[in-house]
């Protein structure tokens, strides 16, 4: 399946035909796997007050549903494509995962959103595992048999995370070697709830010693030695995130993973790739939007004519589409530019920052198109309003974005 596009060549906006037997496949594959699934479940999955329990997790039968989808997408060799093969994956270019992840949001916000490995999945840290943390922790998630979560963010240390307060200490002279110590609180943690093992960030250095990004080890923590505590049930991710817990949990020098002390520069180091996705589920998602909303502007009337006759309307869509299809234009550069081994950091910025308002104008217009029936739950759209505002806050806030942007111009 790997697709190639050389930095030297270009994008090819043309987009390769290897690509386009990728999207028919995708295609097919949520058509014969994920559309069944949906009907199947009815209300328990179209209706959010009967998808999620009263706390905000998911129903059984929806959390299934999730993990059949991303089982048989792993088997179709789909869910982590953009990973080496080595690990089970495809070893497709950035552009090409770009072009995935956009395409499939471009079927909305129903379970196709689970065919592509998201913060649940396998992402580059994970990759630093070694020994035997590649078959316990690593393959089992390229394959979609365990799933993980980020657990950086504290309730005190959001955007400035290198204050976070968790600590994770050496306690030798166990019968088992070496052993570390964590306690802290993580916030917002995706996928906390139903994870079988977090990453979980901790200083390990003072600041004082190491620096400010100095100083900072990622643990694989289990999901039966941590605590689950509140969901962070946020508009348009309720039942997605959580509170953690970590009280005198105990781990092996074996669950250290990549170097002590190096983590946060370890991540950072995929910061591109982040805002890459997010970015691109942004506008699909908008391009999906912009369908539905011309659709109704043509079929409904008003006064006697199709609403999209009017200017009010109409200059809705032609606004979106031309901030969409710019946004795109970015995505497109940025991963040709990240597939020639550039960090891309001002332009993973802009695009992330410029993807993600595009998309929260695009939701917000559609739904003034479709009037009360854009506010009705038996619609997407309000469902969208609410992702889009999200996705303008994880991976870095808007102004986060705009403040590496100015950096990276030489702004002072």
């Amino acid at each position: 399946m790997a697709t190639q596009d050389t930095a030297t060549d270009g994008v090819s906006f043309a987009e390769p035909e290897e690509w386009r037997l990728v999207r028919s496949s995708l295609d097919e594959f949520v058509e014969r796997e994920v559309r069944p699934l949906e009907d199947d479940l009815g209300e328990s999955w179209s209706n959010p007050r009967v998808r999620h329990d009263a706390d905000g997790r998911y129903v059984d039968e929806a959390l299934e549903a999730i993990e059949t989808v991303r089982r048989k997408s792993a088997a179709a060799g789909f869910y982590a494509m953009n990973l080496p093969q080595e690990y089970g994956g495809e070893d497709v270019s950035n552009v090409t995962w770009y072009r995935a992840k956009r395409h499939v949001a471009s079927h909305g916000t129903g379970l196709a959103s689970h065919v592509l490995a998201g913060p649940e999945g396998p992402k580059p840290l994970l990759a630093n595992a070694e020994g035997d943390q590649v078959e316990e922790y690593l393959k089992p998630v390229v394959r979609a048999e365990k799933s993980t979560g980020f657990a950086q963010t504290e309730p005190g240390a959001g955007s400035d995370s290198p204050n976070m307060q968790t600590r994770a200490e050496r306690a030798s002279g166990h019968a088992d070697g070496d052993e570390w110590v964590l306690n802290g609180t993580k916030q917002w943690i995706t996928n906390a709830p139903y994870a079988d093992f977090l990453q979980v960030f901790a200083r390990t250095t003072p600041q004082e010693e190491a620096g400010r990004y100095g100083g900072i080890t990622c643990f694989l923590v289990e999901d039966d030695e941590y605590d689950v505590g509140t969901l962070n049930n946020a508009v348009g991710s309720v039942g997605l995130q959580a509170e953690v817990h970590l009280d005198d949990v105990r781990v092996g020098e074996d669950r250290v993973l990549g170097e002590v002390d190096d983590a946060f520069y370890e991540a950072m180091g995929f910061l591109s790739l982040g805002r890459l996705e997010l970015g691109a589920e942004a506008v699909g998602h908008a391009n999906h939007l912009l369908e539905l909303g011309t659709e109704y502007a043509n079929d409904r009337e008003a006064f006697g004519r199709p609403i999209g006759t009017f200017q009010g309307i109409s200059h809705k869509l032609a606004r979106g589409r031309a901030n969409v299809d710019a946004a795109d234009a970015l995505g497109l550069r940025l991963a040709w530019q990240m597939d020639g081994g550039e960090d891309a950091i001002q332009e993973a910025s802009s695009f992330k920052w410029f993807a993600t308002n595009a998309y929260w104008q695009v939701a917000d217009d559609v739904v003034q198109v479709h009037g009360g029936n854009g506010l009705s739950e038996e619609n997407p759209f309000m469902d969208h309003l609410h992702l889009a505002r999200l996705l303008r806050i994880v991976e870095g806030a808007d102004e986060i974005q705009l403040n590496t942007v100015a950096k990276q111009m030489g702004v002072q």
